[in-house]
């Protein structure tokens, strides 16, 4: 049988609870990965003990995930990630709506399309953007530099990534303005967003050519897989709204951050408490 290792990570993983997780895990050693990650070797596969673990990481506040011993990052080939909530710390939408006082609508809509009950995404996105009909252009500008924040652990996965020679899509439900930009910033392969219309300096409420929705994600991965030779086994997905989920099928390492229990309960992986670094703890070098 091959043996399982199971890594726990926290913002604050001390000692005790260290000793917690390996028994009851029922681990034969453990090895630390710095100050939040753990790694528990050869734990007990059966699935009352991984119930187990499930119910405890929980109760305590702990990234968890099963991994097979002595895969390298550089086994994987592509690292695809949604923009908004998960490579950044906003929805840049409801931002540009708060600007001018509409934020309440426009975030409502928001949440009830990734906690997938708005089934049709293309629909609210475009719902959402005829709200912001005659918002000045520079409102855009003003989100990126004053609201938009690289989410935790967010430059450290990327550049990791980049240096095992693995290629990175960032493929947003969200706006180019937004993407393209971050593209340049972290020195992306690809990105790919919807258009916002403008004229004469304002939005029209509208956006242009095909929208990026759950298909759109899912078909951009897949076209970017191939030019990059990524079996689904070699991918990284990582999301957070109910939008991702067909993208996060087409991985091997489907990941959840921060995500809405539709997401979390999809994904193969999942990260509550940790930065988005936390995935590199997974693989050996």
């Amino acid at each position: 049988m091959t043996a399982t290792h199971l890594v726990i990570q926290s913002p604050a993983l001390a000692a005790d609870l260290v000793e917690q997780a390996a028994a009851v895990a029922m681990a034969n050693g453990s090895t630390r990965l710095g100050t939040t990650a753990v790694r528990l070797m050869d734990v007990d596969p059966d699935p009352g003990t991984r119930a187990a673990v499930h119910d405890w990481c929980a109760q305590a506040s702990v990234d968890y995930a099963y991994v097979t011993p002595g895969v390298a990052l550089r086994q994987c080939k592509v690292l695809a990630m949604d923009m908004d909530s998960t490579l950044i710390n906003i929805e840049c939408i409801d931002e540009i709506a708060d600007i001018v006082g509409r934020k309440p609508e426009v975030s409502a809509i928001t949440e009830a399309a990734m906690r997938g009950e708005i089934k049709d995404f293309s629909e609210s996105l475009r719902r959402r953007v005829a709200l912001l009909e005659g918002v000045p252009a520079e409102a855009l500008e003003r989100v990126y530099t004053e609201r938009l924040r690289l989410n935790p652990g967010a430059e450290k996965l990327v550049s990791t990534a980049q240096a095992a020679g693995i290629k990175v899509l960032l493929v947003s439900g969200g706006f180019t303005f937004f993407t393209d930009r971050l593209r340049e910033r972290l020195s992306l392969d690809a990105a790919h967003a919807n258009v916002l219309e403008i004229d004469r300096g304002v939005l029209t409420g509208k956006v242009t050519g095909d929208i990026v929705d759950a298909y759109g994600k899912a078909v951009h991965l897949r076209e970017f897989a191939r030019q990059h030779g990524a079996a689904q086994e070699e991918i990284i997905a990582i999301g957070d709204g109910a939008n991702d989920l067909q993208m996060l099928g087409l991985a091997g390492y489907s990941v959840a951050y921060r995500a809405k229990p539709v997401v979390r309960q999809h994904a193969r992986y999942a990260l509550s408490h940790s930065g988005l670094d936390g995935v590199l703890n997974w693989f050996e070098s």
